[in-house]
């Protein structure tokens, strides 16, 4: 197997807490690598040092051969455009409507003339399921809470990149909807060639997505494996989050 992100002895804290204490972890170039957990527990933290929104206390970030911890800004501007990154919420400006929002990463990073640009938004706007005549104009807060999450992954992915990261995709979404954004994920994935890392409490849409798990608990990466190996995990922390008991190991604040 072939990594494309290579995370070593991964380490940060925020104030007096330390989120993560040492997680390692290879995505294959690819496939979709699923990272399972508790709330809270520093899985969107992950997503953000791969991307350089946040810089490690020690470790290393390996995207492709750059080091994502250590890398000057120039070059982490050069890879962030080869990673796309829908967050929790969309992330959608709402200040601009869908064509200007989907447009941003095609104006900021190339040099597209705006017909060229507006064919790419169209295109994109296809692929997740929306008819550009109709949404182009809307505003985020005229938008469903799934067709935010459908106008940020086409923003995400307008430059085509070779790397997505998908923060809770279907947080907060009624399980039909959660299904449209899984079947997206996989569609995407497909037609880019992308390799995915995602994050996710849900486990069920999680399977549909994934060929690779790894669950972090405690600062650290626990368990890891593909959609069996996973499904069959022995370890009791696994277990427990897999059968959704409140009785266990992970002890439950009430």
């Amino acid at each position: 197997m072939e990594y494309i992100i290579r995370i070593v002895n991964l380490k940060k804290r925020f104030g007096q807490k330390e989120v993560l204490k040492g997680v390692n972890l290879n995505i294959v170039r690819g496939k979709t690598t699923v990272i399972l957990g508790l709330s809270g527990g520093g899985k969107s933290t992950i997503l953000k040092h791969i991307v350089r929104l946040l810089v490690p206390d020690s470790g290393e970030v390996w995207v492709e051969d750059v080091n994502m911890a250590t890398a000057d800004e120039e070059t982490v501007f050069r890879m962030r455009k080869k990673i796309g990154y829908l967050f929790q919420s969309g992330a959608l400006f709402d200040s601009m409507n869908v064509y200007e929002n989907v447009a941003f990463p095609l104006r900021e990073h190339t040099k597209l003339k705006e017909p060229q640009i507006r064919a790419k938004v169209e295109e994109k706007l296809r692929l997740v399921g929306l008819n550009p005549a109709e949404v182009l104009t809307l505003y985020p807060d005229e938008l469903s809470g799934g067709m935010r999450k459908r106008v940020g992954l086409a923003r995400s992915t307008a430059l085509d990149p070779g790397i997505v990261l998908y923060d809770e995709p279907t947080s907060g979404l009624d399980p039909i909807t959660s299904d449209l954004i899984t079947r997206l994920i996989k569609k995407t994935q497909e037609n880019l060639g992308a390799t995915s890392v995602l994050i996710s409490h849900d486990i069920k849409e999680s399977f549909k997505a994934g060929d690779y798990f790894a669950f972090l608990y405690d600062g650290r990466i626990i368990e890891y494996g593909d959609k069996e190996q996973f499904k069959n995990s022995q370890n009791p922390y696994v277990r427990q989050f897999l059968e959704g008991r409140s009785e266990g190991p992970i002890k439950v604040v009430r």
